[in-house]
């Protein structure tokens, strides 16, 4: 009997502390050519450099890799290294630039994993915004660490709505899922919260293609707008303000992502007190964030922004150090149940349809200062923040009725 309790003993401690030591293999799916490669170049970047500072110490006490696989930003190339990756034994898949590429994994990982129990993979979705993928859409294996479109129109048009100059407003998104959903939203807030306020033009252009936007800028301004919205990222938006600025178009313009690579260099001196962001960070969060973000930029001479590296990082971290286990099927109940403390304070994976909840920021284009200090792409400006909206504000309901294995 003895012999037995120590055997079962020896189990039980070995079983406890399964995870440790492991190598957890994420691969990173998103775009490394074309228009789009600086965001992509950025943010694999990021992960690689945030996998080498959690495996120097988390609570379950694994080490991270991350391997980057281009997708040209195409669902089907999306597929291609997915399948790859899953031939090469990987159970954790990050992606986030397009929706379009996000809908195609959620699809295809759904049927993977149903077809092959024991071989399960969770997709974590850093920044493909999509409401129908925590909606119509949802499933037990994706998992959303960004804030979706919806949370952030509701944040951004409350803001909005306590600006009385702002009578005309212009859509401009990108034609797919995101830039759709964008206008829908936008539309639905502000008529609920400011009736006064009217559309005065709505455009979508393709998506990573237009290299002049002089011609959408000359509709802005033909139709008197005093506001722009758009969901654009990347070159979309850098070539978006850049046209902007040089046939001077003098709109405040409402965005999603005015911190990301180009956009800060695009709008240089100018846009001051017009350009405005919605986001669940800013560059001048303070505390250990701020810490990494000037070893990253001292390292790479290029600028942290992808704050949902950290999110993921230090929710699979605590996920596996419960679960005991690195193993999807264990690691995915205790993920979706999750509350932890991150950079921007409290956040809960929201376990209903796998939203995480967070506070989100409003943040205007203005000078850096002592305050303020942090100048994205050496322009000198920064993001200063304006509004903080805590999680509550900025939630928005769920249709999901997720479908759990058995």
């Amino acid at each position: 009997m003895k012999a037995t309790i120590a055997t079962a003993a020896a189990v039980c401690c070995a079983t406890a502390f399964a995870q440790k030591g492991e190598t957890v293999k994420i691969v990173w799916i998103d775009p490394l050519s074309g228009l789009m490669a600086p965001v992509g170049q950025n943010q694999l970047r990021s992960f690689q450099f945030f996998a080498e500072k959690f495996s120097q110490n988390n609570p379950a006490g694994v080490k991270f890799e991350v391997v980057g696989m281009d997708n040209k930003l195409s669902p089907t190339e999306t597929l291609n290294a997915l399948k790859a990756a899953i031939d090469q034994g990987v159970r954790y898949v990050a992606q986030g630039n397009g929706s379009s590429a996000a809908g195609a994994l959620i699809d295809a990982i759904n049927k993977h994993n149903e077809r092959n129990p024991g071989k399960e993979v969770i997709y974590l979705n850093y920044a493909a915004v999509d409401p129908d993928f925590t909606n119509s859409l949802c499933s037990y294996w994706h998992f959303r660490f960004d804030a979706d479109t919806s949370m952030k129109m509701e944040a951004l048009t409350t803001f909005m709505k306590d600006l009385p100059e702002i009578k005309k407003v212009y859509l401009i998104n990108q034609n797919y899922s995101h830039g759709h959903q964008v206008a829908k939203y936008a539309k639905e807030a502000l008529a609920r919260k400011r009736k006064d306020v009217e559309i005065v033009g709505e455009d979508l252009h393709p998506l990573a293609q237009v290299r002049d936007f002089a011609p959408y800028v000359a509709k802005i301004k033909a139709s008197g707008a005093d506001a722009v919205i758009t969901g654009n990222w990347g070159s979309d938006l850098a070539l978006l303000i850049k046209a902007a600025n040089e046939a001077g178009l003098n709109a405040k313009f409402f965005t999603y992502y005015t911190g990301v690579t180009g956009t800060p260099t695009a709008l240089g001196q100018t846009g001051e007190g017009r350009v405005y962001q919605v986001a669940y960070s800013h560059y001048n969060m303070g505390g250990q964030i701020q810490q990494w973000q000037q070893e990253y930029k001292k390292r790479f001479n290029d600028d942290f922004y992808t704050g949902a590296v950290i999110h993921i990082f230090t929710a699979l971290s605590e996920a596996m150090a419960r679960a005991k286990s690195t193993d999807p099927v264990k690691v995915a109940p205790v993920l979706e149940t999750l509350k932890f403390k991150s950079f921007n304070g409290e956040v809960e994976m929201r376990k209903t349809d796998h939203q995480l909840q967070q506070p989100l920021y409003i943040t205007v284009w203005q000078k850096a200062s002592d305050r303020y200090p942090y100048g994205p792409e050496n322009t000198g400006m920064t993001l200063a923040p304006v509004k903080e909206f805590p999680s509550y504000v900025s939630s928005t309901p769920t249709s999901c009725q997720m479908k759990r294995p058995s």
